[in-house]
């Protein structure tokens, strides 16, 4: 599937943020999701909204504020 370019942007930004333990897991999990995503509501692409909401559905608790700071670093809108 397709990723809209200024999405995709922000996200291969905010995995390279992301401490090196975490990038592989991250990436792995949350493309899918972010995919699952947008293909249930019906979209040809990942947008923004999809990969925060495949974030927020699938980053453990303990690593949302984490999470947060690098959303906000990078530009997403996830609140």
């Amino acid at each position: 599937m397709n990723w809209e370019s200024t999405a995709k942007q922000k996200y291969d930004a905010m995995i390279k943020k992301m401490p090196m333990f975490h990038r592989g897991i991250a990436e792995e999990v949350v493309n899918k999701e972010a995919e699952n995503i947008a293909v249930a509501r019906g979209a040809k692409q990942v947008e923004e909204r999809d990969i925060v909401q495949a974030f927020q559905t699938e980053v453990p608790p303990a690593f949302f504020s984490l999470m947060t700071r690098l959303m906000d670093m990078v530009g997403f809108k996830h609140h």
